[in-house]
């Protein structure tokens, strides 16, 4: 009986967590196009061999390679065929991630927070963008939250049979993401710290046989993948936050803006220690951090669970340290960064609401009216609960629209129908010119591109015009104030993606009889 309440609790959240996904897809739009590179390079699997895919590349395989599996059993073939799957696998696994996240819960925290824990996960906008935007978090939370709940019940329980899973897991959570070297890592650390506090010491024979299982399962996983590829951080963000990069140019794309002159090394740690607890409070959503903290601080007096907070808290320390290293050196870090410990502070989250509800609520009452004072009675803390819940959702979502690509796959058709063979294309979108199946100048090449004199057509998006990045300047004087000659969709709101197509030859200023934006003939 008990189990069967857990599992009619976990169906009936993965239903609700389908039923929201899809309704976040209806309203908002892809606005990064860094899903597309695990699209290239699952094509590139496909076209060359799973091998050459595995070994070739600055991203970790296991995404792009399950991207390949997923449009194997869906079929099809062209570029709508490849963003379906990536998209078709990015939902399926957000809706599994209700599994580990509640087993997770109810490990560290019990069964109350366990079904709240999966609500507040599934709620939190961040999922949502990873899956419209077709990113490889997606896939990488699932080993690594079940790893980090097989960490928890060995670090409670002492059976040797959960290290090996825990290690396993880790390993393709870190063949899918760098950063899920993170969970080893710091049950490494825990298991060093252990014998020096008297309620979290482990015999000496258990302990060195969990330290061998644990590096022995590493170097089993994750070694031939880091020997292919000559290092631990294959990826240039990872690679510098190890050391193991020089800093990037001072006009390099990903730098949100260049450190001004004169500033220190000690400024700068400063300035992105505070972005870094900025990325914390954003992954976890502003409203909930107040209740993330309370939960942290009573987690701390459940019984039998020292170790696995020891555990936590390292984590999260490191992912503090590394947050904080990433803006310092390649000058970005924002809220999609600190997935990690936004999903370990949303499961404090959930004990910090179910906690206040248990010691505020007035006993036995829904409501909390009563003889005596009012009290918020249990109805009341979850009216509380689904506002902070819904405020960060409604903010980040649009109104209806035909789907999260619609607008790039309309663009795509017009850069293929109105561009002659000679004429170049910047498309800073990236998506469109995968859609429209034609050679372009990508994001990549945006300070490339202005020097060739071919390059006619400017594809953008909003943002990228108004921006305040060093690359916006370029755009800007690309175009000049001349008028798009298309929009796509003609019309949408703030919220809604918009491509702007621009024609260089086209007067500097706008001509009355001219063509107006998306009346150029098709």
């Amino acid at each position: 009986m008990y189990a069967s309440r857990h599992v009619v609790r976990v169906v009936l959240l993965m239903a609700g967590a389908a039923l929201f996904l899809a309704w976040v897809l209806r309203h908002s739009e892809a606005s990064f196009a860094d899903g597309l590179r695990y699209i290239h390079r699952a094509e590139r699997m496909e076209r060359d061999g799973l091998w050459s895919g595995f070994s070739r590349g600055i991203d970790h395989p296991l995404h792009p390679f399950m991207i390949v599996m997923t449009h194997r059993l869906l079929g099809g073939s062209g570029p709508e065929s490849w963003q379906f799957a990536a998209l078709a696998l990015s939902f399926s696994c957000a809706v599994v991630l209700v599994i580990p996240i509640y087993l997770l819960t109810l490990e560290l925290l019990g069964e109350h927070p366990a079904w709240m824990a999966s609500v507040l996960v599934i709620l939190n906008p961040i999922l949502g963008y990873i899956v419209v935007n077709v990113l490889s978090e997606c896939t990488f939370l699932i080993p690594w939250t079940f790893g980090l709940w097989c960490a928890l019940r060995f670090l409670r329980e002492g059976s040797f049979f959960w290290l090996p899973a825990a290690t396993v897991l880790s390993g393709l959570a870190y063949l899918t993401r760098p950063e899920g070297m993170l969970l080893p890592l710091a049950l490494a650390v825990t298991l060093l710290v252990l014998p020096l506090l008297r309620s979290t010491r482990v015999h000496w024979p258990r302990w060195w046989a969990a330290v061998g299982f644990l590096f022995g399962g590493l170097i089993l996983v994750a070694g031939p993948y880091i020997a292919l590829k000559g290092g631990i951080g294959t990826k240039p963000g990872i690679a510098r936050v190890l050391g193991l990069a020089d800093k990037p140019d001072a006009l390099a794309l990903e730098r949100e803006k260049t450190i001004p002159p004169g500033q220190t090394t000690l400024q700068t740690y400063e300035i992105a220690a505070v972005r870094a607890f900025k990325v914390f409070r954003g992954a976890v959503t502003p409203p909930l951090f107040p209740f993330a903290i309370v939960g942290v601080i009573a987690a701390w007096w459940i019984p039998n669970r020292t170790r696995a907070w020891l555990f936590l808290s390292i984590m999260l320390a490191a992912s503090w340290i590394a947050l904080t290293r990433l803006h310092a050196i390649a000058g970005y870090c924002t809220v999609r960064h600190g997935l990690v410990p936004g999903i370990l502070l949303t499961l404090a989250a959930a004990h910090g609401t179910t906690w206040l509800m248990g010691k505020i609520s007035l006993p036995g009452r829904w409501f909390g009216l009563g003889s005596a004072r009012f009290r918020p009675g249990p109805a009341v803390w979850a009216v509380v609960i689904a506002i902070f819940i819904a405020t960060p959702n409604i903010r980040s979502l649009g109104s209806l629209n035909p789907g999260p690509f619609a607008a790039y796959r309309e663009a795509g058709e017009w850069i293929a129908q109105h561009t002659d063979p000679g004429e170049q294309v910047l498309d800073l979108t990236d998506w469109s010119t995968f859609f429209s199946t034609r050679s372009a100048y990508v994001f990549a090449d945006v300070y490339r591109a202005p020097s060739d004199p071919k390059t006619r057509w400017v594809v953008v998006r909003r943002p990228h015009i108004e921006g305040h990045w060093q690359y916006s300047q370029v755009v800007r004087n690309m175009i000049g104030d001349r008028e798009p000659v298309a929009l796509l969709p003609v019309s949408a709101d703030r919220r809604q993606v918009q491509i702007r197509i621009y024609d260089r030859l086209a007067p500097s200023a706008a001509v009355a009889d001219g063509p107006r934006p998306n009346q150029v003939a098709r």
